[in-house]
């Protein structure tokens, strides 16, 4: 069904957008870790936006993405009060959040836009009263999201900034591993970013022996579990990250065949943009 775009916030200009929709079908039952699907327009495909927050008693949604592709851009091309054409949800299954209290410590790692995802899984896990600490990360500080909106529920804000500019100098996994090594209460890890963060993030979480689940938004395309593109084998086992996921154990994730999945469409999505802003030069 169409929704209507309420609000639209560029947070990096010409990058990455954050729009609040109209949608209280999706708000009055959306989890953290749920997604939704959007279609642009009548001939658009259908492509993938985790919720980054939910407000049911205005009944909205918010969505943040990253302008990298035709779709995204088309998007983009939207203004506030406009309509997107199809919104579908709440899809995929929720994050397990166990009600622990102050004792269960949760550390939420993210990275780009996966920040803005991270956010609802980490206000889940703080409304629950479990004690969240966030660890975020940017190339620099005029890149790095939702660290105001983080900052008024979880216990702790960590950053790092690939230049300096803001918290420590260096990666995200640089602060976990600080904080892995003096705090031996860690109960769980949840990692959503670039696959190659949530990779070096499982690595290091499993030499302490922490559970860690990691989401992999990015490799899905139809929701549905029908085109068969969001294949994934986790623990010697096939999964559809739409229907079975998107969050899995990432000590079981199987990385070399998700990068080898996920670059598979890269020369076709390639023509596609190229085309689209060809289109676009022409009128």
């Amino acid at each position: 069904m169409a929704v209507k775009i309420l609000e639209k916030e560029s947070l990096i200009p010409g990058r990455t957008s954050r729009l609040v929709l109209d949608a209280p079908h999706i708000a009055k039952t959306a989890k953290p870790g749920h997604f939704i699907m959007l279609r642009i327009n009548e001939t658009g495909e259908r492509f993938p936006l985790t919720i980054a927050d939910t407000d049911k008693e205005k009944g909205t949604i918010t969505i943040v993405y990253l302008v990298m592709g035709k779709s995204t851009s088309l998007l983009e091309n939207l203004k506030q009060g406009d309509e997107i054409l199809d919104v579908c949800g709440p899809l995929g299954r929720p994050t397990h959040i166990v009600n622990g209290g102050k004792s269960h410590k949760v550390i939420c790692v993210g990275g780009g836009t996966g920040v803005a995802a991270m956010h609802h899984i980490a206000k889940g896990h703080s409304q629950a009263g479990n004690y969240v600490i966030a660890v975020i990360g940017a190339r620099s500080k005029d890149l790095l999201l939702y660290y105001d909106e983080l900052s008024k529920f979880c216990d702790e804000v960590l950053v790092a900034t690939n230049d300096g500019s803001m918290g420590v100098q260096g990666m995200v996994t640089d602060p976990l591993i600080e904080r892995l090594n003096s705090d031996k209460d860690i109960k769980e890890v949840i990692a959503i970013g670039p696959v190659p963060m949530m990779e070096a993030i499982a690595k290091l979480t499993k030499d302490y022996a922490i559970p860690t689940t990691v989401s992999l938004n990015s490799l899905m395309v139809d929701g549905m579990g029908m085109c068969g593109a969001c294949r994934v084998t986790v623990g010697g086992e096939t999964k559809f990250t739409c229907v079975d996921g998107p969050e899995f154990d990432g000590h079981k994730v199987d990385f070399n065949e998700l990068k080898t999945r996920l670059s598979s469409f890269r020369d076709k999505e390639a023509v596609s943009v190229e085309h689209y802003k060809c289109q676009c030069g022409a009128h």
